[in-house]
């Protein structure tokens, strides 16, 4: 009997596993070149595979060898009918020398395609308890007798099959499972709006996207700050490197020390083991350093001597560890004012501050209140269909000032939507603290009238926030502190 030489197998089924575990290779192509190795090894004529569809519990021809195989694709077959049936429904192999003679055998699909069939060795497809299918081996070429020596090592090919197919069931689902994960983290990070205000901020964030440059990004609380971050990192070529992401301002300076830079074992009381830090977790990709205006000065000094030298230390190393990371960072403070103060370094200032995006509160993007709404109203509505705003209400939300910006527009809306008992949404659904009155811009006022209302408010609310100190209002504004007072005066305000 002529085979394929032993060292032959060997190279053999280690290509067939370096494919699988090495590539991405189609599923396809692994099971025909397992086939067509399994069947030189023993010396088979033909074989074929059939998978076990759950639905109709039936057995369809997947794929087969030899001239017939265009043929046999039309066939299905029972579970539990012929010798393929009763392997798939019982999981356990069949080995018939005498097929004409045995009455287990469906002559049908044979005598259809005129396909004389004298032996036949049939095992399950089987990882586990669960049954794919079933892979068929249909006489050896020498006319000799499936041997026990035969069936080991068909055996063993249909098992390797099998775990094929169990792996790349896996991954199909992990593909789908993180398709779904990436849909519902994408829906966290999309930035709403089409005013010129923030169509300018996301332009201005592709431009700089690509580059290795530090980006400040500044703005009011609740302004999205990360969500241009994600736009930063996603539009750059490292966007399927780490995002990692840490608030500076949320941990003891000993703590985010070893955050990010890890330790060593024993570096400290406690330290059982090795932990990689965020810069090197990073490496290749981007490191997020949310709230950094609220950094301990001693932990400044730290970060400032790893953005300039690129490399640092573990807590208890001695080694310097070379890393590369694009460093985005974040602050509703002011930090050259910090700087002037002396709580923030003026050196990290300049290198974080190479570029700088400041957002612009929602109060000065009233335009795109609609588009958040409903939005924020699609998102919080889940599997429900989305609440409506009844009459005056869109209004009614486009003229209060927002003073937690986006965050506080989207958590009124999810309050409003899990509170609601009605299908629409009344003025009442969003409930402003006194502090805070929203503006009366309803329709049937004049423009000067509605712009009025507006800036009295405005200034009101602004002038509070300063304790009523007319200069430092003036300078939140962006006005003159005469033109503000002639404001005062004008408007009315008390």
């Amino acid at each position: 009997m002529e085979r394929i030489q032993a060292d032959a197998n060997i190279q053999t089924l280690r290509h067939i596993s370096s494919i699988f575990t090495e590539t991405h290779e189609a599923l396809d192509d692994l099971l025909e070149e397992v086939i067509n190795t399994a069947t030189a090894i023993v010396g088979v004529k033909n074989a074929s595979l059939l998978l076990l569809d759950e639905k109709s519990h039936t057995l369809q021809f997947y794929q087969a060898s030899g001239k017939k195989k265009g043929e046999l694709k039309q066939f299905e077959i029972p579970a539990g009918m012929g010798i393929a049936g009763i392997v798939a429904e019982t999981g356990k192999p069949i080995v018939s020398n005498d097929v004409q003679n045995d009455e287990r055998w469906l002559r049908q699909v044979s005598d259809t395609v005129s396909l004389d069939v004298e032996r036949l060795a049939s095992f399950p497809l089987k990882a586990g308890d669960k049954v794919y299918g079933v892979v068929q081996y249909l006489d050896k070429k020498d006319g000799e007798e499936f041997t026990k020596e035969d069936e080991e090592i068909l055996d063993r090919f249909t098992q390797m099959m099998a775990r094929f197919f169990q792996v790349t069931q896996s991954r199909e689902q992990l593909g789908k499972e993180l398709d779904q994960l990436k849909q519902k983290t994408l829906q966290n990070y999309v930035i709403v709006g089409e005013s010129e205000p923030i169509k300018e901020c996301i332009s201005q964030a592709e431009r700089v996207a690509d580059s290795k440059a530090a980006v400040l990004i500044t703005g009011e609380s609740g302004t999205g700050k990360e969500l241009f971050a994600h736009l930063i990192h996603d539009r750059s070529r490292r966007q399927n490197q780490p995002y990692i992401s840490i608030s500076c301002g949320a941990l003891p300076a000993s703590i985010l020390e070893r955050e990010l830079f890890g330790h060593e074992k024993g570096a400290f009381t406690g330290a059982d083991s090795r932990k990689i830090g965020l810069f090197e977790a990073a490496d290749k990709g981007t490191l997020f350093l949310d709230e950094i205006g609220e950094m301990p000065l001693d932990m400044q000094v730290k970060l400032l001597r790893v953005l300039q030298e690129e490399n640092f230390m573990r807590l208890g190393g001695t080694h310097p560890i070379q890393v590369d990371v694009r460093i985005l960072s974040a602050t509703n403070r002011e930090l050259e004012k910090c700087v002037q103060e002396g709580t923030f370094r003026q050196d990290l200032f300049y290198r974080i501050n190479v570029i700088q995006l400041k957002l612009p509160p929602l109060r000065e993007r009233a335009k795109d209140v609609p588009d958040l709404v409903s939005f924020f109203l699609k998102k919080h509505s889940q599997d429900q269909r989305p609440k409506k705003l009844d009459k005056g209400v869109l209004p009614h939300l486009m003229g209060y000032s927002w003073p937690g910006n986006i965050r506080q527009l989207e958590n009124s809306i999810e309050r409003a939507v899990v509170l609601a008992t009605e299908n629409e949404l009344s003025r009442e659904s969003f409930p402003f603290d006194d502090h805070q009155p929203p503006i009366d811009v309803d329709v049937g006022q004049s423009l000067k009238d509605a712009s009025d209302a507006f800036r009295r408010v405005f200034i009101k609310n602004t002038l509070k926030s300063t304790s009523g100190n007319r200069t430092k209002a003036a300078k939140i504004l962006e006005v003159q502190r005469s033109y503000l007072s002639r404001l005062i005066k004008e408007l009315g305000i008390d």
